[in-house]
C-alpha cells in the first residue's frame, strides 16, 4: 500500500498536466458588433454617392435623424416621417420640416391670410380661421406708443394655461426689461401682425422655461391695452441664434416666443402661435 501511494500521486500531477496542456484556442472566441449602423432614414432629399463606392454620402442616417414612432391613435400615428427625434437635443432646426414632429410638437407653417388650418391636439382637432373679408398680403403693425403702457412700465399681460404661466410684458430685451419679466423686441409689432416676446429659462427668472413643451393647439393670450387675444400654438422649433426670420411682419395676427435653448447657446426655442376666432 506504501508502495501505491508515490504512484497515485505521480499519476494526479500526470492527470493534472495533461489537462492544463489543452489548446488554449479551444476557449477563444469573437462577436462582431455591427458595422456602420443606420439608425435614421436619410435626411438630403437628393442623396449624392461618391465615387468611391458611396464611402461618403451627403446623408445623416445616424442617431441624430432617427426617430420614434407616434403612439397608437394619435393624430400623426399614420403620418409619414412623424415621430419624436431620438436624440432632440442633437437635432439641427433644418431637420424640422412642415407636418413633422420635433419634440412631439407638429412643425405648422401659419396661414396665409385669408386660409384656415386645423391644429392636431389632445381634443382631435382645433381651427385657426382668419375672418378677414378677403385675402391679404400686407404685413400688419402696431406701434408703441406711449398711451399703451400700463402704470407699472408694462405693455400688457401674457398668459399660457397649460404650463401655468402669467407674466407681465416690457418694452425691450435686455437685461433690465427681462429681470421684471418677459420682453417686447423693440421694432416690432405690439399688437397687429406679429408681437414677438423673449423671456429668461433659468436663473433670476423662468419664465418661458417651459415653452418648449407646448403643443399644438395650445392656448396663449395677450392682454394689452389694446385688447385681449387668443392664439393657438402651431409650431415650435429650435433655431439658430443668427436666425431672426421669426421677428418679421406678417399678414396674420400672431405671437413669437423665444428663449434660450439649455446648455446649447447656439440655438433658441422658438414658439409660434396664431390669433384664434
Amino acid at each position: 500500500m506504501k508502495k501505491l501511494k508515490p504512484l497515485l500521486s505521480t499519476m494526479l500531477c500526470l492527470c493534472t498536466m495533461c489537462a492544463l496542456a489543452l489548446p488554449a484556442h479551444a476557449l477563444e472566441y469573437n462577436i462582431n458588433a455591427p458595422d456602420n449602423p443606420e439608425y435614421g432614414k436619410p435626411t438630403s432629399f437628393e442623396p449624392v454617392v461618391t465615387a468611391d463606392g458611396g464611402a461618403m454620402k451627403n446623408e445623416d442616417v445616424s442617431k441624430n435623424a432617427a426617430l420614434i414612432p407616434p403612439g397608437f391613435g394619435t393624430p400623426t400615428s399614420y403620418t409619414l416621417n412623424t415621430g419624436e427625434y431620438l436624440t432632440p437635443n442633437l437635432v439641427p432646426s433644418q431637420m424640422a420640416g412642415a407636418g413633422q414632429v420635433n419634440g412631439n410638437v407638429a412643425v405648422v407653417t401659419p396661414p396665409a391670410s385669408g386660409s384656415t388650418i386645423t391644429v392636431p391636439g389632445a381634443t382631435g382637432g382645433y381651427t385657426i380661421t382668419d375672418t378677414s373679408t378677403s385675402p391679404s398680403t400686407t404685413p400688419g403693425f402696431t406701434e408703441v406708443t406711449s398711451d399703451l403702457y400700463y402704470s407699472d412700465g408694462s405693455l400688457g399681460t401674457l398668459k399660457i394655461p397649460s404650463i401655468g404661466l402669467t407674466v407681465k410684458v416690457f418694452e425691450g430685451t435686455g437685461s433690465a426689461p427681462l429681470l421684471k419679466g418677459a420682453g417686447h423686441f423693440e421694432g416690432t409689432s405690439i399688437w397687429d401682425g406679429n408681437c414677438c416676446i423673449a423671456g429668461h429659462n433659468r436663473g433670476v427668472r423662468n419664465d418661458f422655461g417651459k415653452i418648449h413643451t407646448l403643443r399644438p393647439g395650445d392656448t396663449i393670450t395677450f392682454a394689452t391695452r389694446l385688447g385681449t387675444r387668443a392664439y393657438a400654438v402651431t409650431g415650435v422649433n429650435k433655431v439658430s441664434v443668427n436666425d431672426v426670420s421669426g421677428l418679421e411682419p406678417t399678414a396674420v395676427n400672431m405671437v413669437t416666443l423665444y428663449t434660450c435653448v439649455n446648455d446649447q447657446p447656439a440655438y433658441r426655442w422658438c414658439v409660434t402661435a396664431v390669433e384664434t376666432v
